[in-house]
């Protein structure tokens, strides 16, 4: 009887293998419970094949993206040859609470995989442990215990390396650091992102910003793949970590060695379906130290003050052909690659031509495809106050230094203004408050004065207070 148990067992579980090996693509979700600090997966598996392209993994409400992971591997039992291949979406929860997830859909290889969804609960925390989801052989109870499984270490043909595009710049001049995983598409090693890969991140955040160095973070979210070649080999590249680095000074900007750690996994010397296949290992990675030289800007009276970059100008006027006394609006933008933030004032001329108030300002910055672009917007109001023809670039300008010419420009306005009427100087200084003392001019005579007519007031109001006294001094005595 329990010969024909373990035979019935036997003949449905390997029914049960065929059905699922007869699946070629399939959507895999997480477990229906996680704890706050665990992360939920969704997977796409793909049997004997590989993937080729894919759509996007859904929005969970409640949930982060932290990154992706893919693995491969191949497997020849009783002569017979298959291969899988899969990707790994990781979600991060953001609070407690039961959560769910929509039916969704995703294409995979041309061909459309729906997916059910599901309810996940999140717990409180625990304790993290390195986990090993094939550390249990069920086969093993059930039929006895066998010998050990021998676990080799496949080698992985992968590196972490940090990068810049500039290895010397000017002060002020940006240049970029990616730090990234380069992972061989002929790799063979089965690898997986840790679950405490938001830490690794932070920890290296730290010790990669410079003290000298104004930065713009490309804020990177999801750690997709992207396909380069290095020295004629292709490889599958994550970005790690991404930002434009602006140097303050001429010190140059030194970037330690840095280490990243990511679960790597060895596989049995002898697989089966009745023991585990492989083993989670940590394999550390290791950048080089990285060394960016800083050069003083050439010598210029502002060189200490202009921003540094490739800018244009976009300006705009609310009318080229007014009346003196007239107020017009005047945008003076400043567009192109470089420190947008550290764009300073433009220069604005003082001159009775023209009254300039202060601007208006409003700046916008762009950081994508391993570059910082924007625009800072000056919004000026002005009025002539002469007659004439004015080339408003002799007014209002901005000196910049351009790394690439590696020389001075001068941003200056094409705009002529044609001001025609009266002269509005006088009517500006009426305007004004000018105080009592001329308030009283119009009222007073015109005619000439001796210089001397102070003294003799003072001498006569002196022998006015000694009459005075006397008188005082006379009616005491006579009382």
């Amino acid at each position: 009887m329990k010969g024909k148990l373990v035979l019935s067992f036997i003949t449905i579980f390997l029914g049960f293998c065929a059905v699922g090996f007869s699946q070629n693509i399939r959507i895999v979700l997480g477990p229906d419970n996680i704890a706050l600090n665990q992360a939920f997966t969704i997977s796409v598996e793909v049997q004997n094949d590989r993937i080729k392209n894919m759509g996007n993994f859904p929005e969970i409400p409640g949930f982060q993206r932290a990154g992706q992971s893919s693995s491969s591997s191949t497997n020849i039992i009783n002569g017979q040859y298959s291969m899988s291949q899969s990707v790994i979406q990781n979600y991060l929860p953001q609070q407690e609470g039961t959560f769910q997830i929509s039916p969704f859909t995703i294409n995979v290889n041309g061909e459309a995989i729906n997916s059910p969804g599901k309810k996940v609960t999140v717990g409180p925390p625990i304790q993290q442990r390195q986990h090993d989801p094939f550390a249990y052989d069920p086969f093993e109870d059930f039929f006895g215990r066998r010998e050990p499984q021998e676990f080799i270490d496949v080698s992985e043909d992968a590196y972490l390396a940090l990068s810049v595009d500039k290895n010397e710049v000017y002060v002020g001049e940006g240049f970029t650091a990616t730090l990234g995983l380069y992972v061989a598409v002929t790799n063979e090693a089965e690898m997986q992102w840790p679950s405490d890969i938001s830490e690794q991140l932070a920890e290296i955040k730290k010790k990669l910003t410079p003290a000298n160095c104004w930065e713009e973070n490309f804020k990177i979210s999801d750690l997709n793949a992207e396909s380069v070649e290095v020295n004629s080999k292709r490889y599958r590249k994550y970005n790690l970590f991404q930002a434009e680095y602006y140097p303050l000074n001429n010190e140059q900007v030194n970037f330690p060695t840095l280490t990243f750690n990511m679960i790597k996994y060895k596989v049995a010397k002898n697989p089966s379906f009745f023991s585990r296949t492989r083993q989670a290992d940590k394999k550390e990675f290791t950048t080089r130290p990285k060394t960016v030289r800083v050069k003083n800007l050439p010598e210029h009276p502002l060189k200490n003050q202009v921003p540094v970059g490739k800018y244009r100008l976009n300006e705009v006027i609310s009318s080229e052909k007014l009346s003196t006394g007239q107020s017009f609006t005047y945008d003076f933008t400043v567009q192109g690659e470089g420190n947008i933030s550290a764009i300073t004032n433009p220069i604005i001329r003082t001159s009775p031509d023209f009254d300039f108030y202060p601007p208006n300002v409003q700046q916008s910055i762009n950081r994508a495809n391993g570059k910082v672009t924007g625009s800072k917007s000056y919004s000026y109001y002005g009025i002539p106050n002469e007659p004439g023809q004015f080339d408003l670039g002799d007014y209002i300008s901005m000196v910049y230094f351009d790394p690439d010419k590696e020389k001075y420009d001068t941003l200056r306005s094409n705009f002529t203004i044609v001001a025609i009427g009266e002269s509005k100087k006088n009517v500006t200084i009426s305007s004004n408050d000018l105080g009592s003392f001329y308030d009283i001019i119009d009222i007073e005579s015109n005619d000439l004065r001796a210089i001397n007519q102070g003294g003799i007031i003072r001498t006569a109001a002196n022998i006015l207070i000694v009459i005075l006294l006397g008188l005082t001094v006379f009616l005491l005595i006579k009382k």
